[in-house]
């Protein structure tokens, strides 16, 4: 038995859901805090299934770009990126690439930001863990009544933002091509995002 066989184990027999059959939340994150995940990896747990992607350079400075835009407008403790958040839905515990929370915005009793606070969320695709973000993770923000959901594909030269959340979808899909302005103005962000200097993958 390997170490992270072994680790597995321990994260199952440790900390099982009320039904015994399978780990927690919490159960998982603390095995992945524990094991050797290789640095520059991004973690995320998807409907029960662990998620490693490494981070690249078109990644991070969109990241940063869409970061610093929202910063002209909100402070940075209503910032967060690759920070751990559960959603609705099977075992969902996302590190979404930006959030921003509602103003009063409080941590939890276990320290954990609350998806019913969280306003916005921005998803920066990458090719392998792309479809969770047109997918299952879609799902969980809109069951969560996320208002926003911005989805931006460097390999498409793209962003889809989501709005109007309701029964688990959105009813609003807009298609916007790297170049033109993400008008957010009408939502809750209250700003227009500029993506002109989005980098193509």
């Amino acid at each position: 038995m390997t170490v992270l066989e072994d680790r597995i184990e321990m994260a199952e027999s440790s900390e099982n859901s009320a039904s015994g059959d399978e780990p927690t939340l919490d159960a998982l994150f603390k095995w992945l805090e524990e094991s050797p995940i290789p640095e520059g990896y991004k973690t995320e747990i998807v409907g029960g299934n662990i998620f490693m992607s490494p981070q690249r350079d078109t990644h991070w400075d969109i990241t940063l770009d869409i970061v610093e835009q929202l910063r002209a407008k909100y402070p940075r403790k209503r910032l967060k990126s690759d920070v751990r958040i559960d959603y609705p839905g099977h075992l969902n515990g996302f590190a979404s690439d930006v959030t921003l929370v509602a103003d009063g915005a409080d941590k939890d009793d276990k320290g954990l930001w609350r998806h019913q606070d969280v306003v916005f969320v921005a998803e920066v695709i990458s090719k392998s863990t792309g479809a969770n973000d047109y997918g299952p993770k879609k799902t969980a923000y809109a069951e969560a009544e996320v208002p926003v959901y911005l989805v931006v594909d460097p390999y498409q030269g793209r962003c889809l933002l989501y709005t109007h959340p309701k029964g688990g979808d959105y009813a609003t899909e807009t298609k916007v091509p790297f170049g033109d302005d993400v008008d957010l103005t009408g939502t809750v962000v209250d700003l227009v995002l500029k993506t002109a200097e989005f980098p193509r993958d």
